[in-house]
């Protein structure tokens, strides 16, 4: 197998400081320390979350889905929660862009727990619904994925921006920081209750950093994520599942 760029690195890693059992167990007991406190700090966050007011949804979304015309309503599917992924799609795009795609990977794994806590999940993008479906089947994926192309939805829950936006800077994320292109991810929260709908919760950014499972890997392996001096962002070496060489490593320039 030849050496790509990202084996050439761990090859060249600084090996790290080498000490007996004993040692170890110390220093892993005091790292143990400060992870139950992130954990209990979590815990606490995550209460927070769930503390935000909620804001009713007066606008009346209609989204594209395979079988017809969908409202926000209706993509709950009878369940009470709607967890919507905003899955980088542009109308003109041939393909969903291969981050979002890698946390998407996930999905289909995780929906039937989400169903026995009254959870429905899907995910919205601004492409066309044909172009969905065939990417969809080229990824075989089975989750629910809807279009918003037409309707306000993406803008309104600042994942899509005009030229406008961006030139004006700081469109992202809560207007705290820019972004390089018409098309962002996020994650948005809904409840229904009765025949209305609420917004309960949104987040972006590294905010989504916990839907990536291979990213909880990484974190604890030696070489960690590995994506120093990646350009232009730091996940650019993701791509989708069925572009990956088989036995090699991403090549890096």
């Amino acid at each position: 197998m030849s050496t790509g760029k990202a084996e050439l690195r761990a090859a060249f890693m600084p090996l790290p400081r080498i000490a007996s059992k004993e040692e170890w167990l110390k220093g892993r007991k005091e790292l143990l320390a400060e992870e139950k406190a992130l954990t209990h700090a979590r815990d606490a966050l995550a209460a927070k979350r769930r503390e935000l007011p909620w804001v009713k949804i007066e606008k009346n979304y209609v989204f594209d889905a395979p079988d017809g015309k969908k409202s926000l309503a209706e993509l709950f599917e009878g369940r009470g929660q709607l967890f919507v992924y905003h899955f980088m799609f542009g109308p003109d795009w041939k393909e969903g862009c291969p981050s979002c795609s890698m946390i998407a990977d996930g999905f289909d794994g995780v929906n039937v727990h989400l169903a026995q806590r009254d959870v429905t999940l899907t995910a919205i993008s601004r492409a066309p619904i044909v172009q969905i479906e065939a990417f969809k089947k080229r990824m075989g994926w089975r989750f629910n994925w809807v279009s918003s192309f037409g309707n306000d939805f993406n803008h309104d829950f600042y994942v899509t921006f005009t030229k406008d936006d961006l030139v004006h800077g700081n469109a992202y994320n809560f207007g705290t920081t820019g972004f390089g292109g018409e098309e962002a991810p996020g994650l948005s929260v809904f409840a229904k209750r009765g025949s209305d709908v609420f917004h309960t919760y949104s987040s972006y950014g590294r905010g989504l950093e916990e839907l990536i499972g291979a990213y909880f890997i990484l974190d604890r392996v030696p070489m960690g994520r590995n994506e120093e001096g990646i350009v232009p962002y730091p996940m650019a070496w993701a791509r989708h599942h069925d572009r990956y060489d088989a036995g090699k490593l991403v090549e890096l320039k």
